[in-house]
């Protein structure tokens, strides 16, 4: 057994790749990447956001996120408006593609539940509780602060 099968990091790194490929696969007959069915979601979900707050949910940064709004917005799948009342704020809404698409999309869920064995409810969310632990620990370790050197 390689050594690999051994480590959590490998293990986390390699189920990542599954699922990030299954959603490629099912995405591709819309031209969807990962990243812009998740944009899609949370605006279907959560309605109406502003830029930074969706790289706050996405935990994407603005670099990331802009080119990634601008080919949403050439394929209609979202619109982005500046705010009258603060040209700073740019606010993003679901476009006409998007919306359209939105009930096509509907099993893409339920689909990769399945495909992680997940066929009920609460192993779903107790296995999502789990990560969102891991990942807040996780930060804390990489925060600078938990990385500098111990004074002497």
């Amino acid at each position: 057994m390689p050594v690999t099968d051994e480590m959590v990091c490998f293990s986390l790194y390699a189920a990542t790749r599954a699922t990030t490929q299954a959603y490629r696969t099912m995405l591709e007959p819309w031209g969807l990447t990962y990243p812009q069915y998740l944009v899609l979601v949370t605006l279907w979900v959560e309605g109406d956001q502003t830029v930074s707050t969706l790289g706050e949910h996405l935990q994407l940064d603005s670099g990331t996120l802009s080119p990634l709004l601008r080919r949403m917005e050439q394929a209609d799948l979202v619109r982005r408006e500046r705010r009258s009342s603060d040209e700073r704020v740019v606010t993003v809404t679901t476009g006409e593609r998007g919306r359209s698409i939105r009930a096509e999309l509907a099993d893409v869920p339920g689909r990769i539940a399945a495909g992680m064995g997940l066929t009920d409810a609460e192993a779903a969310t107790d296995l999502i509780r789990t990560l969102q632990r891991l990942t807040e620990t996780m930060h804390a370790v990489a925060s600078p602060a938990a990385t500098a050197p111990a004074d002497h």
